[in-house]
């Protein structure tokens, strides 16, 4: 085989951030046909903290060696590729086969450019200006590092070609750098999406895999200009993308505040915010006229934010969680409805509060003052909805007629804390033509080969859950409550007993509300309520088995690497006051062992003192007594014995000590 179809091997740097993980998963589907023979294997294998010898040794087993610093490179990153072209270059001469070496840098070593004529507005720059290129002051490196591999990579007949790639803010696949707008637009708890700054700012981007097929290019076509510009071919501004972004997944309204703002709310780190102030406009004309790319953003995010946002969504797994519960009265819907939205972070919809909520949002849209916000035709609208509605209610009793009540709940389905989260229909439908009204695709026509009904996919429950319980159960636990919440549940007698036997009669119907769910292979599960479990432990078991895990919105790598450094160093600071604590008692222990030590000895000493002086206060007496009758008596005995000489000196003083005594105690 030749060389063509030989596999390349290309070293990417940092392959576990956003940007390399990425563009190292673009596969050759990213290539025109023409060139799909011609594939390439990334390698990206890391070690743990490799020695320079042991990277160069790496580096020189790969065809092709890409350094990506477009992402808030670090001063070491910056040094280590710096250092990789130069060691590369020095030992080119030994090369089996050329080389190539791609500095994947960023458009913000262009973000002080001035234009040629400073009376021009508007200027969009070209790559045949990129000598005049001004970088920001916190990219000078970034600058330097470029001229660099221009520099070592622009020698004709050398076995190592250089490349610098200049690519706009990256998006897609997760959003990176405007994940914030996504997260917060998608979440829905501010009315309002925060844009710092007036917004008014170009903003160069591309989507990550299409900077992944700029860089395919690259390695197989190897164009003459060194320099490549990769920007889609949007000219949007910062408030373009926000309001884009808000309008699909989240208010619609856009907030602005201050720049500085973003670092106290956190919403970004000091160098992200140097990226998304950059203003900018380029045009890219070598990869559009000279490269064979199949776009997966050409326009940019504001002419593709539809597929951008699924795709945002899927990749962060952001599916929606909808469940419909139905069951008799009492049987303890709305509380399993409570606790399934809190577990899952969902939307709980109750047809009374639904109503309740669109007329007071008609009556908001009414009373706005301010005409920017609401036209006088939106507010004619409103006003003539709202009379409507009270009209309708007032001549059903307060209720609402079915088509008015269906299209509201249909509305409130269809908004976007619905689409985006998801929901727990509470017990509402009872028919199998209530069912079908909600749910049916109006735009999808039925025809002889569709044997299921249409449904609206974005709204339809995907999980249906049939609570049960006997009729004793249900009107013994009735039975049981106090008056005052019966009457507010509508579970006084008279009400209750009607409710649970239309409820049964609907259950027995030809055509049932299960029987719509079972159409669409929506299967209902069928769960049992026998206990007075006012936690419903086992029903919520049971269904949060069937439905899974929470889907909703999770940490972004960044911020789970961040949140895992956070618990790490809480960890340590932990275990550190752990040890000091422990570290302080020994000491207070061992302290306190010494002033008890201490102490005993000061006692011991004193006793010691003490049992003296009573020793030496018993011993006067006998001393006296001693000295008065024995001593002399004794200084007697033992000069005659002296004088003697005894063969048994003891025997002979205490013989003479025993006669002395007897001497002096007969009467004279």
């Amino acid at each position: 085989m030749g060389d063509k179809k030989r596999h390349k091997r290309v070293f990417i740097n940092e392959v576990d951030t956003y940007s390399s993980k990425h563009i190292a998963q673009v596969d050759s589907g990213s290539v025109s046909a023409s060139n799909q023979d011609e594939t390439h294997s990334f390698l990206h294998e890391l070690y743990a903290a490799p020695t320079r010898d042991e990277l160069l040794e790496h580096l020189l087993e790969c065809d092709v060696v890409i350094y990506n610093i477009s992402e808030c490179a670090t001063k070491q990153q910056v040094e280590e590729a710096t250092w990789a072209i130069e060691a590369l270059h020095a030992g080119m001469e030994n090369f089996k086969s050329r080389k190539i070496f791609i500095l994947l840098s960023t458009v913000m070593s262009w973000a002080m450019t001035k234009p040629q004529n400073p009376e021009e507005t508007d200027v969009v720059l070209t790559e045949e200006e990129f000598r005049r290129r001004r970088p920001h002051p916190s990219f000078r490196n970034h600058h330097s590092l470029e001229k660099l591999v221009l520099k070592l990579g622009k020698v004709k007949k050398t076995k190592l070609t250089g490349y610098v790639v200049a690519c706009g803010l990256q998006y897609g696949k997760g959003e990176n750098l405007f994940q914030y707008f996504f997260k917060v637009s998608w979440l829905m708890q501010l009315p309002k999406v925060p844009l710092f700054g007036e917004g008014t700012n170009y903003i160069p981007t591309i989507h990550v895999y299409d900077l992944g097929g700029v860089l395919q290019n690259i390695i197989e076509h190897r164009p003459k200009s060194k320099y490549i510009v990769a920007v889609d071919d949007s000219k949007n501004t910062l408030e373009d993308i926000v309001k884009m972004i808000s309008d699909t997944l989240g208010p619609e309204n856009l907030d602005k505040v201050p720049s500085e703002e973003a670092i106290a709310m956190k919403a970004f780190k000091p160098e992200e915010l140097e990226y998304l102030c950059i203003n900018l406009r380029l045009d890219a004309f070598i990869i559009r006229d000279s490269f064979s790319l199949n776009w997966v953003s050409e326009t940019g995010m504001v002419a593709n934010m539809e597929s951008i946002v699924e795709e945002y969504k899927d990749t962060r797994q952001l599916i929606p969680i909808r469940i419909c519960l139905v069951g008799p009265p009492a049987v303890g819907k709305t509380t399993v409805a409570e606790k399934l939205c809190s577990h899952y972070q969902i939307h709980h919809i109750k047809i009374r509060e639904v109503i309740e909520d669109k007329i007071s949002q008609l009556k908001e849209i009414m009373n706005e003052a301010d005409p920017a916000y609401v036209s006088e035709e939106v507010a004619v609208a409103a006003q003539k909805q709202l009379d409507n509605l009270n009209k309708n209610m007032e001549m059903n009793a307060g209720r609402l007629a079915d088509h008015l009540l269906f299209e509201i709940l249909k509305e409130k389905l269809n908004s976007k804390p619905c689409r985006n989260q998801g929901f727990v229909l509470d017990g509402f439908l009872e028919t199998y033509e209530q069912a079908k009204l909600i749910f049916s695709d109006e735009d999808t026509e039925n025809d002889d080969l569709i044997q299921t009904p249409a449904c609206n996919k974005k709204i339809t429950p995907e999980h249906v859950f049939a609570l049960d319980a006997t009729d004793d159960f249900l009107t013994k636990r009735v039975q049981g409550l106090p008056q005052s919440v019966a009457e507010k549940m509508r579970y006084t007698q008279e009400e209750f007993v009607p409710r649970l036997t239309r409820y049964r009669q609907l259950s027995t119907a030809e055509e049932t509300l299960l029987d719509y769910f079972d159409e669409l292979e929506i299967h209902p599960e069928h769960i049992e309520v026998t206990t007075c479990d006012s936690e419903y432990k086992d029903v919520m078991k049971k269904i949060t088995e069937m439905v899974g895990i929470p889907k909703n919105y999770g940490l972004s790598p960044e911020e789970q690497e961040e949140e895992d450094r956070r618990k790490e160093e809480e960890r340590k600071q932990k275990a550190a006051a752990e040890v000091a604590e422990k570290k302080r008692r020994n000491e207070a222990a061992l302290a306190e062992m010494a002033a008890q030590y201490e102490e005993w000895q000061k006692n011991l000493s004193e006793l010691k003192r003490q049992e003296y002086e009573l020793l030496e206060a018993h011993a006067l007496p006998l001393r006296n007594y001693l000295m008065k009758y024995v001593m002399p008596s004794l200084s007697e005995a033992m000069l005659d014995c002296c004088k003697i000489k005894p063969e048994d000196p003891v025997d002979f003083l205490a013989e003479y000590l025993l006669r002395n005594n007897q001497q002096e105690q007969q009467p004279a």
